[in-house]
């Protein structure tokens, strides 16, 4: 049997009458991306810090490896390292001598490794920390957990002030990462980042998980999309079931599907279909089906 990461169960956090979180069960394998959705207030930073042991719960247990983030955090935490969106470093000491003090706190760091990530993040070790710009400050602290290898890397909002080039160097780290059995906890606003590392993605809503699954088991909340060209004249598909959304130009009509395709083919069947394009949802459509078009996640220095 394949050893959880991460296991919650009725994990709960409460401010008063405010649930930050609520009831959250839930099961990271060992070795896999997980993906960690939600707008900003939806409980992910609550989330991410009741598993570091830095709140108490309200109710229900958080463990890390099998060891409960609340009562054992120092031994979760040699087996984890964490990124939050942004980090708050010491402004006079040098990226290197950054490094180095928190590999000491870590008690091991591959070298090579870290050398290596320094040079692929194009990161100036000799400047101090108070010259970075933001998105160097978040290079230090990429490449510090990176460099130690641990069993559980958890990232939030990791991409926070990076460019396209080191977004991709990040990615490839953590493809990387996968391949040597880590695994990683991933909240990212950057759905297209999710959609490409994670094996299955998690999606909260007011304190809630209302979706887990990989993208294909989630693929029920959102419609298909399709575009078919004919080669004469465009039959009736208004009263295909699950057919909606109809839209033509000339001998083209592009739709959206739910449920099955077996009615929309019978429909389809006695006319000369010169192409035909389905594509399923992306990710943001995905989110987009639970939260509407003003909730898509945003970067934000806010709780969450």
């Amino acid at each position: 049997m394949t050893e959880a990461a991460i296991r919650t169960e009725g994990l709960s956090k409460f401010y008063g009458s405010v649930r930050a979180l609520n009831d959250l069960s839930m099961e990271v394998t060992a070795g896999e991306v997980f993906g960690f959705l939600g707008p900003n207030g939806a409980g992910k930073t609550t989330t991410i810090r009741l598993l570091l042991g830095l709140i108490r719960p309200s109710a229900g247990k958080a463990e890390i490896f099998g060891l409960d983030s609340c009562s054992e955090p120092v031994e979760a935490h040699r087996r984890l390292s964490y990124v939050p969106a942004e980090a708050g470093l010491w402004p006079s000491l040098t990226g290197e001598e950054t490094l180095h003090l928190l590999g000491k706190v870590n008690g091991h760091v591959d070298e090579v490794y870290r050398d290596q990530l320094v040079k692929r993040f194009e990161l100036d070790s000799s400047r101090k920390i108070r010259a970075y710009s933001r998105g160097n400050r978040q290079k230090v602290i990429l490449i510090a957990a990176l460099m130690s290898r641990p069993d559980l890397m958890i990232f939030d909002e990791p991409t926070s002030g990076l460019d396209p080039l080191m977004e991709h160097e990040f990615r490839n780290c953590v493809s990387e990462a996968r391949q040597r059995g880590q695994t990683v906890f991933l909240s990212s606003h950057i759905l297209s980042e999710v959609e490409a590392l994670c094996d299955r993605v998690a999606i909260l809503r007011n304190g809630r998980l209302v979706e887990i699954g990989t993208l294909e088991e989630m693929r029920h909340l959102s419609a298909l999309k399709m575009e078919i060209t004919f080669a004469k004249d465009i039959p009736d598909l208004s009263a295909v079931p699950g057919v909606a959304t109809l839209q033509s130009a000339g001998r083209t009509v592009s739709l959206q599907l739910t449920g099955p395709v077996k009615p929309l083919l019978e429909a389809l069947a006695a006319s000369e279909i010169t192409e035909l394009v389905s594509r399923e949802p992306s990710l943001e459509e995905l989110f987009l089906s639970l939260y509407g078009e003003g909730q898509l996640p945003k970067a934000s220095g806010a709780h969450a």
